[in-house]
């Protein structure tokens, strides 16, 4: 999982993958269980997916831009375009069935 900042996010934007962002916290514990379960599907999802991690109280261009008011928070982004999100913890198999939805 690559850290994604307000300074290199215009970089990783650019991929033709899907960009799956997960904004989150050090003090969250739900943001600790959700960023477990995309490092885990990185290794799955390599050659299809980027998986990028928001520390949200170190960013706050991408907390604006993205209007993030709750963590964890999973954004999927493809050309620049938001195509999809989740708020809050979900469960490997949720997570899992919304990016392979974005593959297609």
């Amino acid at each position: 999982m690559i850290t994604i900042t307000d300074a290199n996010y215009e970089e990783m934007e650019q991929t033709d993958k899907l960009l799956v962002l997960d904004f989150g916290a050090t003090w969250c514990m739900p943001c600790k269980t959700v960023a477990a379960v995309l490092t885990d599907l990185s290794q799955t999802y390599a050659d299809r997916v980027v998986f990028g991690k928001v520390d949200v109280d170190d960013n706050p261009d991408l907390v604006s831009k993205y209007g993030i008011r709750n963590v964890p928070t999973i954004f999927m982004v493809r050309n620049g375009e938001v195509v999809d999100k989740m708020v809050g913890g979900f469960p490997k198999p949720d997570i899992i069935a919304k990016i392979e939805a974005n593959l297609k």
